[in-house]
């Protein structure tokens, strides 16, 4: 399960301000360690994507200086990549359904570690010794 999660965190992470090199390890590192653009606002913007899906463009201000922007897209991603994503998160929801976890509630801790959150359900999972390895 472990490297499940970490795959996909992996996938999106880490950016780097191509200005000053700093690095960004996870989606929280990015809105905690830069500024919004405009004084207090978001930077969040909603646009479509080339296949007409909805995706939102967070516009963020390294401390250099540099305007950043990253983008956050639905579960819609068809390329090889974001299939590949909704798949490793479709096997590690079913794991924690089969164990027993709410199919809601193993989707919301999924997405709470994706959006760069702590889920305790999954750090429970996570400090346990398989007794039959898996």
């Amino acid at each position: 399960m472990l490297d499940g999660l970490q795959a996909l965190a992996d996938s999106a992470f880490p950016k780097r301000c191509n200005n000053c090199g700093r690095t960004f390890d996870s989606v929280r590192d990015f809105i905690a360690e830069t500024v919004s653009v405009h004084n207090g606002i978001s930077g969040a913007k909603a646009s479509r994507g080339d296949n007409e899906e909805v995706i939102v463009e967070l516009y963020r201000n390294c401390v250099c200086g540099s305007t950043l922007m990253d983008f956050f897209s639905d579960r819609r991603d068809q390329s090889e990549s974001g299939l590949k994503r909704r798949q490793q998160f479709a096997d590690l929801q079913q794991y924690l359904v089969a164990r027993g976890v709410p199919d809601e509630q193993a989707r919301k801790a999924l997405l709470a570690v994706l959006r760069g959150g702590r889920s305790e359900l999954l750090q429970q999972y996570i400090q346990r010794k398989p007794a039959n390895g898996g």
